[in-house]
């Protein structure tokens, strides 16, 4: 069993960015020249996130409008008074899509469908350089 760690930076315009990191995730499974294994993706940081949907432009039109219905950018959150960044938002969205996503790899391949592709979500009320560990285990 082999384990390889790797890292992907990101740049992202501002909330509700949506950025399919799916290419490169694949092209670190394939230089590890690994068969069989899993990858574990995960954003380093509190107000963006890891998941997976078509990464197509209604579906990611969709998947802005249901964040901003679940966490509304425009309400005041406490967590503003703590910092004033007036980003509470960005943290709630985050809390609840999550940091992290695992996906298991044959034949040096992601097991993804079709139309399934591993997207950063940007939170965040401003533009933002992301970093994004890649946990290559497998042999």
């Amino acid at each position: 069993m082999k384990i390889v760690n790797e890292r992907i930076k990101v740049e992202t315009s501002g909330p509700g960015d949506l950025v399919d990191i799916t290419a490169a995730i694949a092209a670190h499974v394939t230089a590890t020249k690994m068969k069989t294994g899993h990858v574990i993706v995960f954003h380093v940081g509190s107000t963006a996130a890891i998941t997976t949907f078509e990464y197509e432009p209604g579906m990611i039109k969709d998947m802005q409008e249901l964040y901003e219905k679940i966490v509304p950018s425009a309400k005041h959150y406490h967590h503003d008074d703590t910092w004033g960044d007036a980003n509470g938002f960005s943290h709630l969205r985050a809390a609840l899509q999550g940091p992290s996503l695992t996906i298991p790899f044959e034949k040096g391949k992601l097991l993804l469908g079709t139309w399934q592709q591993v997207v950063l979500a940007e939170f965040d009320n401003k533009p933002r350089r992301r970093e994004v560990v890649i946990q290559i285990t497998g042999e």
